[in-house]
């Protein structure tokens, strides 16, 4: 049963071994020049001006992270309506509980503050 797995084995080992090959023989023949000009930042071709550093505001993460969870509750939801019918009231009921959840989540996060751009 086990020697079913070899080929996948074999194939795994031979896709890393090609993989670390590549990367060695890049780093032996490539070439080792340093230039002041490649540890500059490039922006379109164009020569910055002021600041080439920005920090970004957490908020900018905070909604991202928020989009991803909604994000991911319509994810969860297809193959419930998929099979909505099989599932009957049980199925309901988890649902509905599963979406009550995340509905206590996001009245958290909004009496938070997290969703406000100040």
């Amino acid at each position: 049963m086990l020697i079913d797995y070899v080929p996948v084995l074999i194939m795994m080992l031979v896709g890393i071994g090609f993989g670390v090959i590549l990367v060695a023989i890049s780093s032996v023949l490539g070439p080792r020049r340093r230039f002041k000009v490649k540890r500059e930042t490039y922006e379109c071709g164009m020569q910055t001006e002021g600041v080439t550093y920005v920090q970004t505001p957490i908020k900018y993460y905070v909604v991202a992270l928020l989009f991803l969870v909604f994000d991911l509750e319509c994810v969860f939801m297809y193959p419930w309506a998929v099979h909505y019918k099989k599932l009957g009231l049980f199925g309901f009921v988890e649902m509905m509980i599963f979406v009550a959840i995340l509905f206590v989540c996001y009245i958290y996060v909004w009496k938070k503050g997290a969703l406000e751009w100040d």
